[in-house]
């Protein structure tokens, strides 16, 4: 069965398995979890906790976890799975590097410091700064971004979306970004074109750093398009 877990930190999500998981325990306690967070605009940070009582999944249960965390994929900020089940620790690691946000495995005696880590603040370095009274994201990263430099970044980002319906998040609907401003100096400018592909029907140009005001200029002044 699944259960939530009560007494953890605010922004902290937990849900217990023990025995025997069951189709039914995800249609009555994470499925809620999830829309609830999708309905009001939030993410999740996760502790998953499997103690020693627990017995496996079934069948359908499988499948259930599969399907929701393919639904509500970016809705999870942070993930901890708390368990000393050795085949379900490894699966962790392996599916975990393929996720959007952090995810880490603690044995069950390092519970508390899973906890800790679910709680502790984003942090990241890279500078970045809305201007929604134009529309522009400005991004000044100093090194590659991290899952926590784009969870940093969405922070940011989506509380301006829940305010305007006519918004998408990039990573979501990237088709809707027109253009593209670079402002970089040196060698870094030559990745103008793999950024390009990412964004298919973007149109992209090439500043140098210090005619940035100007790069802002030039991407708020993008066509707006209807978002059917």
């Amino acid at each position: 069965m699944l259960e939530l877990l009560d007494n953890l930190p605010n922004g902290v999500t937990g849900v217990r398995a023990t025995g025997k998981v069951t189709t039914d325990d995800y249609e009555r306690v994470f499925n809620p979890l999830m829309e609830a967070a999708h309905r009001e605009g939030r993410r999740v940070r996760l502790l998953y906790e499997v103690p020693p009582e627990f017995k496996g999944f079934t069948a359908g249960a499988g499948l259930e976890d599969m399907r929701m965390g393919m639904k509500y994929l970016r809705l999870f900020e942070r993930c901890a799975v708390v368990t000393d089940v050795g085949w379900l620790r490894d699966a962790t690691r392996l599916f975990g590097a393929m996720m959007p946000c952090p995810v880490k495995v603690f044995p069950n005696a390092e519970r508390a410091q899973a906890i800790d880590w679910l709680g502790a603040p984003v942090l990241s370095t890279v500078q970045h700064r809305l201007l929604p009274d134009i529309g522009v994201l400005v991004i000044e990263p100093s090194q590659p971004l991290g899952a926590e430099d784009f969870d940093a970044i969405a922070a940011t980002v989506d509380p301006w979306i829940e305010r305007d319906r006519h918004l998408r998040f990039i990573r979501e609907h990237h088709r809707r970004v027109s253009r593209i401003g670079v402002a970089v100096d040196g060698v870094l400018a030559d990745a103008g074109p793999t950024l390009a592909n990412a964004f298919v029907e973007a149109e992209l140009k090439h500043f140098s750093y210090d005619r940035l005001d100007e790069a802002i200029r030039w991407a708020a002044a993008a066509p707006q398009q209807p978002v059917t």
